[in-house]
């Protein structure tokens, strides 16, 4: 079985643009969300082809992706990626390129795939790093994934119960988010997604898990607060979310979450139990008009 975790590495060799008798360098894609996870493409030559035919070098058969959406091109410059005036286009750290010189840790987004530009002396050592890292973060939001998540609760449990040291959780939802991908496309709600996760990440500290559960849940883990501190967290960024402004091409698009608030108790056995209680004072929060949170019942 193929660990979804893994991930599609591109190989292309470059010569380095220091000069004639600079040394060459690797560079390579890797896939960091979508499809074909696993697989590995080793390119020879200095043109790769993306798109939806089944002729180009890394072929994604996704309805937003062209039949020759995009070439990566090696010159004497460095490596760029030229948008082949596709329907939905090609985006560099979400923004719209026709035509642009690839960075060492660019965000290279195709259709609904993502992949990582790498570039270096050693790509083989970048390429080892990032898969790792991808072993605990998801790909899209970029905030840690639902692995990561339930073995951090488990050992927060272990701490918070061994010294007798609070401990919240709060899981939350994008109200009505079906209707948002409906209406403004899936890439839209993957910008909603990512903004999410970056503006719950800038208000949380350092010691607190944000991560994502799945879908368009996310959870956060907050060692070290009461259900009074953690529901008062809640409510910041329940707020935060409501206020913010989220513009994706031209197009407003509302945005509200529903949280639901746990914390470490006599009746909490386990992670399993402890996200129970928060999943269902998360779907109370959304019974009950959405756009709230709910720490209690």
């Amino acid at each position: 079985m193929r660990d979804e975790n893994q991930d599609t590495i591109v190989h292309v060799k470059v010569d380095d643009t220091q000069g004639p008798k600079a040394k060459r360098q690797d560079a390579c894609l890797v896939v960091i969300y979508g499809q074909d996870l696993g697989r590995k493409y080793n390119i020879i030559g200095r043109e790769l082809r993306i798109g939806r035919g089944t002729t180009n070098d890394i072929c994604l058969s996704q309805d937003a992706v062209s039949r020759e959406h995009a070439n990566i091109i090696v010159d004497e410059f460095g490596i760029k990626i030229r948008d082949n005036d596709s329907t939905n286009g090609t985006y560099i750290n979400d923004n719209r390129i026709h035509e642009a010189y690839l960075r060492d840790g660019d965000l290279v987004k195709v259709g609904r795939s993502i992949f990582k530009f790498l570039s270096g002396d050693n790509i083989e050592s970048s390429y080892h790093e990032e898969i790792f890292r991808l072993s605990t973060v998801d790909g899209l939001t970029q905030v840690f994934n639902r692995r990561y998540f339930m073995e951090t609760l488990e050992r927060e449990l272990s701490r918070a119960r061994r010294y007798d040291r609070p401990l919240a959780l709060l899981i939350f939802d994008i109200d009505h988010f079906k209707r948002c991908n409906d209406t403004y496309g899936h890439r839209a709600g993957d910008f909603v997604l990512r903004r999410i996760a970056e503006l719950v990440t800038m208000r949380a500290r350092k010691v607190d898990v944000v991560s994502r559960y799945g879908g368009e849940e996310f959870t956060v883990i907050l060692p070290e607060i009461d259900i009074r501190g953690a529901s008062a967290f809640a409510e910041k960024i329940r707020k935060l979310i409501a206020d913010e402004t989220f513009i994706f091409e031209g197009r407003k698009i509302p945005v509200t979450i529903s949280i639901g608030v746990a914390e470490i108790g006599p009746s909490v056995a386990n992670a399993d139990d402890m996200i129970q209680t928060a999943d269902r004072r998360l779907y109370a929060a959304k019974t009950g008009g959405r756009n709230r949170v709910v720490d209690n019942g």
